[in-house]
């Protein structure tokens, strides 16, 4: 999945736009019932208030997710023929960790030195989450 990060968002808008985020926040609400691009581009219509976002974007970023596993879809047959039904396939949890490895593996592919030594300076800064990956670290089958 190709990612643009923006360093000066917060949360998922590092790397999504806002009815991106609503797309996803939807099908994670409903992670078993599966939800048409009728419903899902209702709800976040709804939400956004102030503009409104075209079907065809959400079914533009629906075929994006599904294509990198972040959800998936079932075909059921209707009246004008075959719609899809939207799931879920990471959960909110799931999708920011791949996010994160993503972003990682990309920089060290790019910059192995570099981005373990980066890591280690923001892990300096924090404590708790140097604890946890040292408990992750000594606890890998590696």
């Amino acid at each position: 999945m190709p990612i643009v990060l923006d360093t000066s968002r917060n949360g998922l808008e590092k790397v999504l736009r806002d009815y991106q985020i609503k797309v996803l926040e939807v099908i994670w609400k409903n992670p078993d019932k599966g939800l048409t691009s009728r419903e899902i581009c209702d709800h976040v219509n709804k939400i956004l208030k102030t503009r409104t976002v075209s079907r065809a974007s959400i079914i533009n970023f629906l075929n994006e997710m599904c294509e990198y596993d972040v959800i998936k879809y079932e075909t059921e047959t209707c009246k004008g023929g075959a719609r899809r039904k939207y799931f879920q396939k990471l959960d909110e949890e799931g999708f920011k960790r791949y996010i994160a490895k993503m972003v990682i593996e990309s920089l060290i592919k790019d910059f192995p030195e570099q981005t373990i030594m980066g890591i280690y300076d923001s892990l300096e800064n924090n404590p708790l989450a140097a604890e946890k990956l040292i408990k992750l670290v000594n606890n890998s089958p590696c």
